[in-house]
């Protein structure tokens, strides 16, 4: 079974979580709800408001940024919402953002990001398991701190609070040696622009690192995303959602490196993130958004009444996701696809 999840509505000027909406999917057996940040508005806070006003959904961040937060941050604000959620609700879904945010928005270097995220995640999980002192001396991060310009002084600590040692850790990745350390650290994955048919391109990838971690490819979440839009005008709702794609693929990143641009050549279609990249950085919006190819926009949300919905439904079944999180739900649309997945809901 396919395990659904909610996105909240994030990277707009005002805060918006619609806690009824939350609470019914809760109620019709959605399995989790995610917040996500860009630079304005952060994961964790809404998912902590979440947290006090349901009692089953799982709370995770898809994506908090590694940039925004130390890892020790990182570690205690995630133990600090698990315990008050109750029940091991929580999953730590951690990125890398790129280098346009990393080093214009928190003002931080961006290098070496494989390394640093191998880093990170270690000492997440040795603070949460508290097996002693933290010590940590890795590639990039080092605790306690060893850098010629501190006082010297660092002691390893040990966390005061007795955090869930088994937070799953998932990320946010999509080069080839991104998605191998992935499978060989974390506990699931946030595939960058998946879709059905995908999974062969990133399996070998996943062996790769299963074998070197010597994990259980049986125990490792594949969570894809995917906008849900309940109608019979198709054309109308796949041109609705062309504007946010041609932003991303034109202006979401550096000239020489959009990993949204990337994302699309490697879908097959380098002449329509070309062109959209051209028009948008001509600030020629309207021909960008009219770049942006009905068959990609399609292939990659459920769009359509019922009918249409149970057949595009099914492509996500057989895609090698174990989870799907869905954008633009509303409460229309929210028990349509409820039944269409077989949800089992809660009394």
């Amino acid at each position: 079974m396919l395990k659904l999840g909610l996105a909240i509505d994030w990277g707009k000027p005002r805060i918006a979580v619609d806690l009824p909406l939350i609470k019914y999917a809760e109620r019709l057996g959605f399995d989790s709800v995610w917040a996500s940040e860009a630079y304005g508005s952060d994961a964790l806070t809404p998912l902590a408001f979440i947290a006090g006003q349901t009692q089953h959904i799982r709370l995770g961040t898809g994506i908090a940024q590694v940039a925004a937060r130390q890892p020790a941050a990182m570690a205690m604000a995630m133990a600090t919402l698990d315990q008050l959620a109750g029940d091991g609700r929580v999953i730590c879904g951690l990125g890398m953002s790129g280098p346009q945010v990393v080093e214009g928005w928190y003002g931080l270097p961006w290098r070496q990001p494989r390394a640093h995220l191998r880093d990170y995640v270690a000492i997440l999980r040795k603070q949460w398991q508290r097996q002693g002192p933290l010590v940590h001396d890795g590639e990039r991060l080092q605790l306690p701190y060893a850098g010629d310009d501190g006082a010297g002084l660092g002691k390893p600590l040990k966390s005061i609070l007795h955090a869930n040692p088994d937070i799953p850790v998932y990320l946010g990745t999509g080069s080839q040696s991104m998605v191998e350390l992935t499978s060989e650290i974390a506990d699931g994955w946030l595939p960058f622009g998946f879709v059905p048919g995908m999974y062969e391109h990133y399996k070998p990838w996943l062996e790769t690192g299963f074998v070197r971690g010597k994990r259980d490819p049986e125990a490792f979440a594949v969570v894809g995303g995917s906008d849900l839009v309940v109608t019979k005008d198709i054309k109308a709702a796949i041109d609705a959602l062309k504007p946010t794609i041609a932003f991303y693929v034109g202006g979401m990143g550096a000239k020489t490196k959009n990993f949204h641009k990337d994302l699309m050549i490697r879908r097959g279609y380098p002449d329509a993130a070309q062109a959209i990249q051209t028009a948008f950085l001509q600030g020629d919006m309207p021909a960008a958004i009219a770049a942006v190819p009905d068959e990609y926009v399609d292939d990659a949300a459920l769009i359509g009444d019922r009918q249409r919905l149970k057949i595009r439904f099914q492509r996500w079944l057989d895609s090698g996701a174990t989870d799907l999180i869905l954008h633009r739900v509303d409460e229309e649309s929210l028990p349509i696809i409820a039944e269409i997945a077989d949800l089992k809901p809660r009394q």
